[in-house]
């Protein structure tokens, strides 16, 4: 602001005084003056008439010029050097030191437990769905893209890791391996045995063949081993594979071996010798006794397979004598999974394919739930759920754990598309097959709990494996994984962000507060807004480590890690500012609100789009609303577009609403039932109902 300068003014104003006063005093004249008008108008005649012509700069001229440049250049002086004054505002300045936190480092737990639960019994259809995930290269490359070092050998195996080095193994091209599928999706048993039943026949055309059959020994596993069994004429009568065939030297060979393995704590070899004959083999299976340990322990029962028939797969110089299948039931994860790579490289290395019977993986997940039936009808029939481990379907969750902190089970839980992580993979790098059987696989259309099969897991969604196939997991070993973690800011911080603890979310907040009486409303919205403060802390450092991945988001090339990014943050930032503007809505009730209709004392908080409370929120909202349509528009049919769409029905903010509570309602009148008219029963057994049957607890599964 420009100030004038006073003392200038002041000046200014003295001198146009002065001036004024000496008019003033010209205008009175003098008696004097009066005297003399006539001769000094006479004397002015004269001087007229003998001067010359008047000219324009006379002395009063002179002077006139000379007042105004003087005053021109005082005031361009004047206005060179302005006076600022600048008004100052008071400030208030809140400094605090930065905390010092540690940054968190990856780390991947390499004891991730892995899942499969096949489905029981159900066999609905019979034909393989969709067989996905197959690799871009089929075969496998000479060297890795990634450099494995060496790992200490896994203590599942006490088996002989030995092999004669004298014995050149030297495997034929036509048993090369390849990578196998893990997503094959099957809605019953039978569509996965016709599959292998196909398998079979292709490995005997090439040579004869060794089929290990290796059961899972679970309570929960009994009808599908039963199905399998009763399916075993098809696969060794109906195809015509148990003749004995004579070769060049006219020599009986079995062109199909079979033996049986089960497994549970324990490893059993039911069939030490492998044979043809179909009732030793059902009578095998018959005798597998239920292991009810809890423990499954797969992969020491496929090492232990690969192990005792690879002899079968040594070249003598006309080829191996044998192809060996390996084929896998099971509805559990594998609780040895450190043998994974182990029983990897054995099976490789003698092009040993893995088959296995599983089930999807939940997507994200570790566990989920089956629905448990006493399989005796001696006891009670009636539905339990049972938590099951089968997931995740990637070697960690490449998903963060927000909600449902206190209720797992109420959690939605979908089909990720693939089955467990160790047990795939194993399928994958053997060129064998996974078939992810589960009896209520639908694809257009959401399942209830009470629409799923016994001895099922509860999916909520399944997806097109055709389409899964561009999200296919890396299935590479732990060193391999962190470094491709490690290389990426997005993988890491995803990664950092999903091994965090679970963080809540408003999943049932108070939204209805009756104005009673002024002080108990206060109190009553601060104590909600206490509970939505307590959730801030984990919400605002779940997005600030997602935050530090977006640094890599241009650089990354997977379709997958790029969606279970973008559906993290955008939840993360969802969930989060719905916490903080419900406190801020609350906060505005405690300043004071007037209902427009008098007779109301009720406000009720309901969801809203838009965030009246405060502009940045609004911005943030609409942030993750275009991070979830992005979504949706490029990975249309997966998990991650499903659970955008959903989030985008979800309003994000809140407004108030006014109604009116009535504080003294009216009792309810009892009314006594009129029992006059019902009649007596003509025997006392009919008023006796039946006793139902015991019910037992769930058996570890």
């Amino acid at each position: 602001m420009l100030k004038p300068n006073n003392r200038l003014a002041d000046d200014e104003m003295e001198v146009v005084s002065a001036e004024a006063a000496s008019d003033a005093n010209a205008t009175q004249p003098s008696e004097n003056d009066i005297a003399s008008v006539s001769n000094l108008e006479s004397e002015d005649a004269l001087a007229d008439e003998m001067s010359p012509t008047p000219s324009y700069f006379d002395r009063d001229s002179v002077a006139f010029f000379t007042s105004l440049l003087g005053h021109l250049a005082l005031f361009v002086g004047l206005a060179a050097i302005p006076v600022i004054s600048e008004i100052t505002k008071p400030e208030l300045i809140i400094r605090s030191l930065p905390v010092e936190e540690n940054e968190p480092e990856f780390e991947v737990n390499s004891e991730i437990v892995y899942s499969d639960d096949p489905s029981e019994k159900i066999g609905s259809d019979s034909i393989g769905q969709s067989a996905m995930a197959m690799s871009a290269a089929p075969t496998l490359a000479e060297i890795s893209e990634f450099v494995t070092p060496q790992m200490t050998p896994s203590p599942i195996a006490k088996l002989d890791l030995s092999v004669n080095v004298q014995q050149a193994v030297a495997l034929t091209q036509s048993t090369s391996a390849v990578r196998g599928m893990t997503g094959y999706g099957v809605a019953g048993t039978e569509g996965a045995v016709d599959r292998v039943t196909y398998e079979i026949i292709q490995s005997i055309e090439e040579r004869p063949t060794l089929v290990v059959w290796l059961f899972d020994a679970s309570v929960s596993l009994s009808q599908r081993r039963q199905e399998i069994r009763d399916r075993f004429d098809k696969i060794y009568e109906e195809i015509g594979l148990v003749s004995k065939l004579k070769n060049d030297k006219n020599q009986t060979t079995d062109r199909l071996l079979t033996s049986v393995v089960s497994f549970g704590s324990q490893v059993n070899l039911l069939l030490d010798k492998p044979t043809e004959d179909l009732n030793l083999i059902r009578n095998a299976i018959d005798g597998i006794q239920v292991d009810s340990s809890g423990v499954e322990m797969v992969f020491s029962a496929l090492y232990m397979a690969a192990d005792k028939f690879k002899r079968m797969r040594i070249d003598r110089g006309d080829g191996p004598d044998r192809n060996v299948m390996l084929i896998a039931v099971t509805d559990e994860r594998g609780d040895d999974t450190q043998g994974m790579d182990q029983t990897i490289d054995i099976c490789r290395k003698f092009a040993i394919p893995v088959f296995i019977m599983g089930v999807p993986a939940p997507f994200g997940r570790e566990f989920t739930y089956i629905k448990y039936v006493d399989p005796d009808p001696k006891f009670d029939q009636s539905p339990q759920w049972a938590q099951i481990d089968q997931g995740p379907e990637t070697l960690a969750p490449e998903r963060v754990q927000i909600g449902y902190k206190d209720n797992f089970f109420e959690e939605p839980t979908i089909d990720s598309g693939f089955g467990p992580y160790a047990l795939s993979r194993i399928c994958y790098e053997t060129g064998g097959i996974f078939f992810t059987i589960h009896p209520n696989r639908k694809y257009d259309r959401d399942i209830g709990r009470g629409t799923t099969k016994a001895f099922a897991s509860h999916l909520q969604r399944f997806f097109d494996p055709e389409i899964m196939e561009r999200y296919r997991p890396d299935y590479l070993s732990l060193a391999e994984y962190e470094q491709a973690v490690r290389k990426s800011p997005l993988r890491t911080a995803l990664l950092n962000a999903s091994q965090m603890a679970r963080t809540g979310v408003l999943e049932q907040p108070k939204v209805r507060f009756v104005k009673r009486e002024e002080a108990a409303f206060v109190r009553e919205l601060t104590e909600s807004q206490q509970a939505s403060a307590r959730l801030d802390p984990g919400l605002t450092m779940l997005c600030q480590t997602l935050a530090q991945g977006e640094v890599g988001r241009k650089t990354e090339l997977s379709a997958r890690w790029l969606a279970s990014y973008d559906l993290s943050i955008a939840t993360s930032q969802g969930e989060r500012i719905r916490n903080e503007t419900y406190n801020q809505m609350l906060g505005k009730a405690k300043r004071g609100m007037n209902f427009e209709d008098t007779k109301n004392n009720t406000w009720t908080l309901v969801p809203n789009d838009e965030i009246s409370v405060n502009s940045r929120l609004q911005k943030e909202a609409d942030e993750a609303k275009a991070i979830f349509t992005r979504i949706v528009n490029e990975h249309p049919g997966t998990p991650w577009a499903y659970l955008a769409r959903r989030e985008l029905e979800r309003p994000i903010g809140w407004k108030w609403v006014e109604s009116f509570t009535d504080l003294d309602p009216p009792k309810p009148r009892m009314e006594r039932p009129d029992n006059n008219n019902i009649p007596m029963p003509n025997d006392e057994k009919a008023r006796m109902l039946q006793a139902p049957p015991p019910k037992r607890p769930i058996p570890k599964l």
